[in-house]
């Protein structure tokens, strides 16, 4: 996400960095290649304007064109003005004084309501959350029948519905109750959409909203609709009030202007964004990192985030000693590679890195996701002296290899050959500059330094 703008923005900054000295005629070539840039990737105008606006009035102030790295300078104030727009603090989900929380789930049709209210439910449950969901669209049997599947897929429970409960407010308050009798402390309420906005939809949300009082209204937009998404929300929120929006697609918004415009245009906070199709690809938004991803200065923290709540800890301190004492096998190879798998797309996670120093290019890596297929194959091929010490794997060892896994003995070679470059680099990394700043979280790839 963010690509166009991200690769946009760095590339005024380069410039800047290029002049000797930062003057009123190169600030405003920057600014308006900033202005063009935002507006290339559908930023709402009015958000432009201002962003400019302020901008400019703080980047031409006495200590920024005299400061000893005004590029600098000017990449602090164009970030600082950015986090404000969008939200300047993590808006985190509301829960009601007595439970269950009622969440309203609301939007247009094929915006991806049914699938973010699964994938809602299950980020309550894995963070302390036991939520109850319902479908209380009567005009799509289908509607129902979908999040139904998906409660299955994700084991958590979702209110059928009796006979006689034949209308939206009678179904969501029949699992109201249920989740009061059952100890559910949430309630999310996947509503009906339709294509557009109409009356008929309008009512029979207010009809909602008066019989369950809910605690959030999350409207969910499709990231790829551009305007169109901020349009609709700020349309739901001057007839609703909404008090949130999940965005969905995020993954294949190159663009991205959606996410800078919403919380502008509708003054309700971006509450998550959806970043894939699997029902864990969904993450609360934090203003800050989004910023700093667009400015290629990464996202660590959120890959810490990952890492934790997905790598077995013992797993990882074993790992870090094994790289210590240059025990590092094949087979934590292939186990190094299925944690990835973990964390989510590589490309997502190579996202998150820096874009500066020796990281700067691995936003243009090519990353192929059935190579990790392979390279699991090939090491389950192998014996268990072999996956130990890769040096007895001689010409005839090889061939059998591959035929076991279904590979050529060029691809063999070349595994062994990424095997020993991945040592190596994570010998380097064990006592190195990323080593020293990380280790101390025990994660894997990192030594535990002092």
């Amino acid at each position: 996400m963010f690509e166009n703008l991200s690769e946009k923005l760095q590339r005024v900054f380069k410039n800047l960095r290029g002049e000797g000295k930062l003057t009123a005629e190169n600030m405003e070539v920057a600014l308006r290649e900033i202005r063009v840039a935002l507006l290339e990737a559908d930023v709402h105008f009015r958000v432009v304007k201002q962003l400019i606006e302020s901008v400019k009035q703080k980047a031409m102030g006495v200590e920024v064109l005299t400061a000893l790295s005004p590029s600098q300078q000017v990449i602090k104030i164009v970030r600082e003005e950015m986090v404000k727009i969008l939200g300047t603090h993590q808006s985190k989900l509301r829960m009601a004084n007595e439970p269950p929380t009622i969440v309203l789930v609301v939007g247009l049709q094929g915006s991806g309501k049914t699938t973010s209210t699964g994938k809602l439910a299950r980020w309550l449950s894995k963070n302390d959350h036991s939520p109850l969901m319902v479908s209380v669209d009567i005009y799509r049997p289908a509607a129902r029948q979908q999040l139904s599947v998906i409660g299955r897929d994700i084991r958590l429970p979702v209110y059928e519905g009796a006979a006689e409960e034949t209308t939206p407010v009678e179904l969501a308050r029949a699992a109201r109750r249920e989740a009061m009798q059952t100890g559910r402390d949430v309630v999310l309420v996947d509503t009906a959409g339709r294509l557009h906005i109409d009356d008929q939809l309008m009512e029979e949300l207010r009809l909602l909203k008066e019989a369950l009082g809910p605690t959030e209204i999350l409207f969910v937009a499709d990231a790829m609709t551009g305007q169109d998404a901020v349009k609709s929300a700020d349309e739901f929120h001057k007839q609703l009030g909404i008090t949130g929006v999940i965005l969905t697609k995020m993954d294949g918004d190159a663009r991205g202007g959606g996410a800078l415009s919403i919380r502008f245009v509708t003054g309700q906070p971006l509450k998550f964004v959806g970043i894939g199709e699997k029902f864990d690809a969904l993450e609360p938004f934090h203003p800050d990192r989004v910023v700093s991803r667009i400015l290629g200065m990464g996202d660590v923290l959120s890959f810490i985030e990952k890492v934790e709540g997905n790598i077995d800890q013992k797993k990882a301190e074993e790992m870090q000693r094994k790289l210590i004492d240059n025990e590092f096998t094949l087979e934590d190879f292939r186990d190094q590679l299925k944690s990835l798998r973990k964390l989510g797309s590589l490309e997502s996670i190579l996202g998150m890195m820096p874009q500066i120093g020796p990281l700067k290019d691995l936003k243009n890596a090519k990353v192929d996701e059935k190579e990790i297929t392979r390279v699991v194959a090939i090491v389950d091929s192998m014996t268990h002296k072999e996956r130990d010490n890769h040096m007895i794997i001689n010409g005839s060892r090889r061939r059998r290899i591959a035929r076991g896994s279904g590979t050529s003995v060029q691809e063999v070679n070349q595994l062994l050959k990424q095997y020993s470059q991945a040592r190596k680099m994570m010998k380097t990394f064990s006592g190195g500059f990323m080593g020293k700043r990380l280790g101390k979280l025990k994660l894997p790839f990192f030594g535990d330094q002092p």
